[in-house]
């Protein structure tokens, strides 16, 4: 298979070319040429377990790979999960279920994709026999998930730029505290989407892209979106049969990467009814699905879901795409449009499969109480939002996104306890490392020569 750039300025690229870019030369980001299709008895047969299922969709994306190498990728990217199903699905009512993304290293969904991108990392520095930097943005679960990936891995040096401030203290814990000499986590004073906006820039800028050998951990790397189509597969065909002609995936999300991935393996043929966005009081997304108008706010404000804390969704540029019928040339005058207002009348948009919810911080606090009291479950502050608007007439399946152990001040001011995970509350005793840096190019630039594998 062979991927393209969502602006369709340049060849297409292989799939090792599509992953070692991470974001298109020309500014875009990757697509598969065509969507596959799966097997009607993938989707409606037995499930199968997480890693045979794995292997049978990433086969159809991952052609440079022989089916036996993309068998050893998948087994070493999910042997270390600590639940036998990988992504168990947990009911809580007759027709409501959990989908528990958080039994990986960091505890939450991230680890889908970024175990697998770690590995494919180590398999492309094998290959090329070229060392590599890598380099992130995080709101807080990305920049985790990518250190539990590459902490400690050989020819890889990992950059993380977060907003300093914004994320919760053990997700910082979890990018500081891990002894790597590879990992350089950057606080940066600002908001997510600032630190995303240097990220983007500084993949742009193709000379210093070159130089460094620059790679990407962010959702914009389409190997991470692809890995997150397979759960979605996992999760519906471990619903009974006679509850499954009206399915509904309510997914929390800021930067639209998650559910873009539900939303491609249902025109892969996953007969998922409906998707609902979930989102914070940073409801870019809820107001796009609610009026069809992509507007940005003046600012982003903190939340009790610091990891959906986000202005500008980049994955929304692959679902434009798809939108306006593949035409490269209407998604980069869109996406001009968006830089030069900030807003955009999405064309074509698909009212029929999305919908969307909006949690302020009294929600979430009030949903993490009624899900604990009514189904004596815990759920962190992101799937909690998932909470908001659960419609009878569908059977549910809302994302936990993240242990709730990496948000203990929360859930404490929503139900009075302090839930903990054995693995985070051996990050409290260590000691932290971080760069300071202003958010700067020049200065970062600088810092990453300085520091880089060459």
């Amino acid at each position: 298979m062979r991927f393209v750039s969502t602006r369709n300025e340049r060849e297409s690229a292989t799939f090792f070319e599509a992953f070692a870019n991470g974001l298109a030369p020309d500014g875009g980001l990757y697509v598969p040429e065509e969507l596959p299709d799966l097997s009607p008895d993938t989707v409606s047969g037995e499930a199968q377990p997480y890693p045979a299922l794995a292997v049978e969709i990433l086969e159809l994306f991952d052609t440079d790979h022989t089916p036996d190498q993309v068998f050893k990728l998948v087994d070493k990217s999910y042997s270390n999960f600590t639940d036998m199903a990988t992504a168990p699905l947990r009911q809580l009512d007759d027709k409501l279920y959990v989908l528990e993304l958080f039994h990986g290293p960091s505890l939450a969904f991230k680890d889908f994709g970024l175990q697998l991108v770690g590995n494919l990392f180590e398999d492309q520095i094998r290959r090329s026999g070229n060392s590599i930097n890598v380099l992130g943005a995080t709101s807080g679960d990305t920049g985790a998930a990518a250190v539990a990936s590459l902490a400690g891995k050989e020819g890889v040096n990992v950059f993380i730029l977060y907003p300093q401030g914004r994320i919760s203290d053990m997700q910082e814990r979890q990018m500081t505290c891990t002894g790597a000499a590879n990992i350089f986590p950057i606080p940066i004073e600002g908001t997510f989407d600032d630190c995303q906006r240097l990220v983007k820039t500084l993949f742009m800028d193709e000379e210093f892209r070159s130089q460094v050998r620059l790679s990407s951990i962010n959702s914009i790397n389409l190997a991470r979106v692809l890995a997150q189509t397979i759960y979605y597969v996992h999760a519906f065909t471990q619903i009974p049969a006679e509850k499954s002609d009206q399915v509904e995936f309510i997914v929390p999300t800021g930067n639209f990467g998650n559910v873009f991935a539900g939303w491609m393996a249902s025109r892969m043929g996953l007969p998922a009814n409906r998707f609902k966005v979930a989102t914070n009081r940073n409801d870019i997304l809820h107001r796009l699905f609610s009026t069809g108008v992509y507007e940005e706010q003046a600012s982003v404000s903190p939340s009790f879901a610091p990891s959906m804390d986000i202005q500008v969704a980049s994955n929304f540029e692959r679902f434009l795409y798809y939108s306006v019928g593949g035409d490269g040339a209407q998604v980069c005058e869109i996406m001009n449009r968006i830089r030069d207002t900030g807003r955009i009348e999405i064309p074509n948009f698909d009212r029929d499969t999305f919908c969307s919810t909006r949690s302020n911080d009294e929600d979430i606090i009030a949903n993490i109480k009624m899900v604990h009291e009514k189904y004596d479950y815990v759920v962190d502050p992101h799937t909690a939002c998932g909470f908001q608007a659960i419609d009878p007439e569908y059977t549910t399946v809302v994302l936990g996104t993240a242990h709730p152990a990496k948000f203990p001040s929360t859930i404490h001011k929503a139900i009075g306890i302090h839930p903990k995970h054995p693995s985070l509350e051996k990050l409290r005793e260590k000691q932290q490392v971080r760069y300071d840096l202003d958010p700067d190019l020049d200065e970062i630039r600088a810092f990453m020569l300085l520091n880089g594998v060459m």
